[in-house]
Formats: structure tokens, C-alpha cells, sequence
């Protein structure tokens, strides 16, 4: 009996000491790849330290565009139907801006719509804002009158926040995390 005890002993040390080897070898490969992480960095900023104020501008409109790309239109025109009453029309939508809230990606929008009914128009802001999706926010209103109709366009302005879309992590955003 107790020559099996020493045994396990004895086993239980060589995997302790395996896996102390292992924990070494990992924090050794970490550190050499925070070491990495920092010169690429610093190989980042002296490149973008080169770069023209025309290239710079390039640059950020480069990183909206790619931006844009992971935003889902398609997705935000269903939740504008979702929200919108039948008695008001969408006339017309304008992007102001897509940009990343901490892990969120969220739009700007300036959005047109066309009602016979004031109070149409304030219910739907008031649901949009209590949807999660959308902050409104009404900003004018034109009263048209044609041959045979009186409308009143209504002017709002939108911060849609989708809740299933979270923007990706920037690679620059993978390291830091990693290396706390």
C-alpha cells in the first residue's frame, strides 16, 4: 500500500513539474510577443508620422468606409418598418456618420417622414426611443399642401444602435487585451 502511495507521489510530482516547464515556455512566448506587439507599434506611429495630411485623410476615410461595410443597411430599413406607423411615410433617410461606440457600432441619421397626424409622428418617436434601437429626436416640420392633400413633413434626427451588431476588435485592440 504504501509503495502505490509513493507512486502516486511520485507521479503527481513529474506532471507538477511538466506543468511548471509548460507555464514557463508559455510566459516566455507572451512576453516575446508583447516585445513584438510593442515594436509593431512603434513601427505603426513612425509610418503614420510620414504620412502626408492628405494621406492621413485618406486613412480615416479609408477605416469609415470599412466601417460602413459591417454596418447592415438591410437590418436598419426593417427596424425603421417596425417602428413606423402606418400612418407615416419614410421620405427620406440621410447618413450623417457611422462610427464605434466601445464594442458598438452605431449610425447617425437624418430621416424624413410625411404624416396628416401630429400625434402619429410623436407616438412612433416616442416607441423608437423606447425600442433600444433608436434615439429620436425631432428637429422641424414643413407643412405641404398640394391640389388635393395637406401633409406635414417632420424632420428627426437618429442615432440607430443595433443590438445584435458589435463591432469587431481591432487587431491593436486583440494585443492590449492580451497583454493585461
Amino acid at each position: 500500500m504504501l509503495a502505490l502511495a509513493v507512486s502516486g507521489a511520485v507521479l503527481c510530482f513529474a506532471r507538477l513539474r511538466s506543468n511548471n516547464a509548460e507555464l514557463a515556455t508559455a510566459r516566455g512566448q507572451v512576453e516575446q510577443m508583447n516585445e513584438e506587439i510593442g515594436r509593431l507599434k512603434g513601427e505603426g506611429e513612425k509610418v503614420r508620422q510620414q504620412l502626408s495630411p492628405d494621406e492621413q485623410n485618406l486613412l480615416i476615410a479609408s477605416h469609415k468606409l470599412i466601417d460602413n461595410k459591417k454596418f447592415s443597411w438591410s437590418r436598419l430599413f426593417a427596424d425603421l418598418e417596425n417602428v413606423l406607423p402606418g400612418s407615416v411615410s419614410a421620405s427620406r433617410i440621410s447618413v450623417q456618420n457611422v462610427y464605434r461606440d466601445g464594442d458598438r457600432v452605431k449610425a447617425e441619421l437624418d430621416l424624413g417622414v410625411l404624416s396628416r397626424d401630429y400625434e402619429s409622428v410623436m407616438s412612433m418617436i416616442t416607441q423608437m426611443n423606447n425600442s433600444g434601437l433608436f434615439q429620436a429626436e425631432l428637429r422641424g416640420q414643413d407643412r405641404q399642401q398640394n391640389q388635393s392633400t395637406t401633409y406635414t413633413e417632420y424632420s428627426l434626427h437618429l442615432i440607430y444602435m443595433p443590438a445584435y451588431l458589435a463591432a469587431p476588435a481591432v487587431a491593436s485592440d486583440v494585443a492590449q487585451n492580451v497583454a493585461q
